[in-house]
């Protein structure tokens, strides 16, 4: 039997010149990384940083948890499970605050308390400072959620460095603690880095060459800080890249990128070994959609947007 792997629907096929103008109009609240490349690590670390402001909402909760400082939002009515979210930045940059307004929407939409984790930035804590902190909050949230919360469920997710967090802390929930994934329902991977060697995409070869906020010379940049003095093959160790992990035994994934995002491969990989691996997983692939793709309002993203609110659903109630 034959058939054509199809990557997304006709709905995103059709929108396809729509996504193309939206991103086109919207490129331009992103400043330019490529000339951040001869500046000294100090300031173009500061720059960065300086592009990913916060945006805090009075909702939040500001609370320290396994020494690690989190924002917490509750929701409206009883508790169906934590969700632990960690924020993107490249490991270097952002803050929990960046995913305020989100996390206050995903709290009240969907009935959970949404525990938004920081965890230690590069250059100054490389690997494994930040996940380490990250590791540090999920594995108290296993033993203290119930008692702390009103619910023992959880779903971990992130975007972006984020969703590389998720996966590690997964993994290592699985391999490590007494109790392993059974609190956890699911895993919301978005737009994750989950190869830390630099996968063809992450170096320039990627299905759709057009507009992305990141680039192979900043990825390469980030890459340095984070994972300082090592080889692409040392940086390819399990316990670094999710990408090389065995990954069986998590819980079902929802895994989303563009087509024009540089970590494009880097999702392509993990959720086609995870399916291997007997892990269910619903992939979104988001035909001219660049890294960051939330930033660009339009039909692709209004898709997105459903399925992953349909997916949550599933996997709170048990579906």
């Amino acid at each position: 039997m034959t058939g054509i792997l199809r990557l997304w629907s006709d709905e995103l096929e059709e929108a396809r010149p729509e996504t193309r103008a939206a991103v086109a109009a919207g490129i331009g609240m992103f400043r330019d990384r490529g000339t951040l490349g001869g500046l000294p690590t100090e300031e173009r670390v500061a720059r960065r940083r300086a592009g990913m402001p916060a945006n805090p909402v009075p909702e939040a909760e500001e609370r320290t948890i396994a020494g690690v400082g989190c924002r917490v939002f509750r929701p409206d009515g009883t508790p169906r499970a934590v969700y632990l979210h960690y924020h993107g930045g490249g490991m270097m940059s952002g803050s929990p605050a960046v995913m305020d307004v989100p996390n206050l929407r995903l709290a009240r939409g969907h009935d959970v308390v949404v525990v938004s984790s920081d965890y230690r930035k590069a250059p100054e804590h490389p690997y494994p400072a930040g996940p380490d902190d990250a590791y540090a909050v999920a594995a108290w949230l296993t033993e203290h959620a119930q008692e702390e919360f009103g619910t023992g469920r959880m779903v971990i997710g992130g975007e972006s460095a984020g969703a590389y967090l998720t996966a590690h802390v997964a993994l290592r929930l699985r391999d490590t603690t007494a109790v392993g994934l059974r609190p956890v329902l699911g895993l919301n991977l978005v737009f994750g880095s989950y190869d830390w060697g630099r996968t063809p995409s992450q170096r320039g070869l990627r299905p759709h060459e057009g507009p992305d906020v990141i680039d192979p010379e900043e990825i390469e940049f980030v890459t340095g800080c984070y994972l300082p003095g090592r080889t692409d093959e040392e940086r390819r160790a399990p316990g670094i890249s999710p990408a090389f992990a065995d990954l069986h035994g998590l819980p079902p994934l929802f895994m989303s990128v563009g087509t024009t995002d540089h970590l494009f491969d880097d999702t392509m990989i993990v959720a086609t070994r995870a399916a291997a691996a007997g892990v269910e997983v619903e992939l979104v692939v988001l035909p001219e959609m660049p890294h960051a793709f939330m930033a660009f309002p339009c039909t692709a993203l209004k898709v997105w947007a459903e399925r992953l609110d349909a997916w949550l659903e599933r996997v709170l109630s048990g579906s």
